[in-house]
């Protein structure tokens, strides 16, 4: 899955660079510079780590951890850029903290080693956007495009990719166009224009949503302690939302002001 997924995802993105680039295609590939390869690197990491947790626990055991990204995000911008998170931020990861050791100190459908896969994978994306916000210069779809192909070519040696069936690949195809050149190239130019808070902040709306996504799809049902932690994490998440758009003294207004346009 991860060999397949990286491979067409590559394939994608490279489409897109010679849609949008044409000539320059070339150049702008030449052009990753060493925070180009750091972020690569980073991404290729975070996504074995995502594919490989949701192996091992449940997609909303995954998706409430990955909730707490505005969070770590902060902290992490705060060491590269000394972009200092607001009260409002802390109070709100607090409260996030709490609604992960809720899902996960009390259900019991999940599973440990995959919890940490998945908090690895946050630690990594918290990364991705710090990256891309402080090296604004960095080529990001040639990144992006490197990242998906870094993933595919590491774990190809570790299954079988070319034992899967012909209605599978169709499957992997659509994963990796929409999940990694799609989703993944849009991360990667909106990371570019936001602060990593803010970024993250619209990510973690996968955390209501994938569950409701998997039941729908699959029944998988989430236990009551999941709801409840998936609860409080969005409540965190949507309070400090409104609250920081109301606040006056925004301490992310100048580097909003320094976004490329």
């Amino acid at each position: 899955m991860l060999a397949w997924r990286g491979i067409f995802g590559a394939v994608g993105i490279a489409v897109v660079i010679l849609t949008m680039e044409r000539r320059d295609s070339w150049r702008r590939v030449r052009d990753i510079s060493w925070s180009g390869w750091l972020f690569a690197i980073v991404s290729a990491i975070g996504m074995v780590l995502f594919i490989t947790s949701l192996r091992h626990t449940t997609v909303a055991h995954v998706a409430v951890i990955y909730a707490t990204v505005p969070f770590i995000a902060a902290a992490f911008g705060w060491l590269a850029m000394r972009e200092k998170p607001s009260t409002n931020a802390v109070i709100a990861s607090l409260a996030a903290l709490t609604g992960v050791a809720v899902m996960v100190g009390l259900g019991v459908e999940g599973g440990l080693f995959g919890d940490f896969l998945a908090f690895g994978m946050t630690i990594c994306m918290a990364a991705m956007m710090v990256i891309a916000r402080r090296f604004r210069n960095i080529p990001t779809m040639p990144a992006a495009c490197l990242s998906a192909l870094l993933s595919g070519l590491v774990c190809w040696p570790f299954g079988e990719p070319l034992s899967v069936s012909a209605h599978e690949l169709l499957l992997l195809i659509l994963f990796g166009l929409v999940n990694s050149a799609a989703g993944l190239a849009l991360f990667t130019l909106g990371a570019r224009l936001l602060p990593p808070i803010e970024t993250a902040l619209i990510g973690s709306l996968d955390a209501p949503l994938a569950p409701l996504w998997v039941w729908l799809a699959f029944k998988e049902t989430p236990s009551v302690s999941t709801l409840a932690g998936g609860l409080i994490v969005f409540a965190a998440v949507a309070v400090h939302i409104m609250v920081e758009a109301r606040n006056p003294s925004d301490p992310l207004k100048p580097l909003r002001q320094q976004a490329p346009s």
